[in-house]
């Protein structure tokens, strides 16, 4: 079995080279990198949520599913937008609170998949005294589908 990517775990790690929020441009594509989904990341990713349905975890039961075989649970954008990021990403800076988000599911994760990211922010504004970053997110597969988008707001760190 593949081992899962580790994940840096100090967020304050490289805060130096992430971008504040005067460099910020909205439309501007975050970088991101490819990420190699294993049931092994899966499988953590149900534990740190306390998901148990075995179509995500038991190979036998969820290969006598439509599925024909493990799938990711919905929630599996929370790995991935740290997963095809880099540490330096301006999402990533501690502080961030998520003011909302949207997400629409259109196709599962799969152990073996190659999953890439697209994203921007969309537009920033001040508001309250508060910076805030309108973003969207699309995450595909190898092949080019979309696994799932989302759009959603976060409060930026002064």
């Amino acid at each position: 079995m593949a081992q899962a990517q580790a994940f840096e775990t100090d967020f304050w790690k490289d805060e130096n080279l992430r971008k504040v929020w005067d460099e910020i441009v909205p439309g501007e594509p975050r970088k991101t990198i490819p990420y190699l989904l294993t049931k092994e990341a899966i499988a953590l990713l149900c534990k740190a949520v306390g998901e148990t349905n075995p179509l995500y975890l038991d190979e036998a039961y969820a290969k006598t599913t439509p599925w024909g075989g493990i799938i990711a649970p919905p929630s599996i954008h929370i790995l991935l937008m740290f997963a095809c990021t880099e540490t330096n990403d301006w999402m990533r800076s501690p502080g961030t609170v998520n003011a909302g988000q949207s997400w629409s599911y259109n196709k599962p994760a799969r152990p073996g998949d190659t999953i890439t990211l697209q994203a921007r922010a969309l537009d920033k504004f001040i508001k309250r005294e508060r910076l805030f970053v309108v973003h969207d997110n699309v995450f595909f597969n190898q092949h080019g589908d979309v696994i799932c988008s989302g759009r959603g707001q976060t409060i930026r760190p002064m």
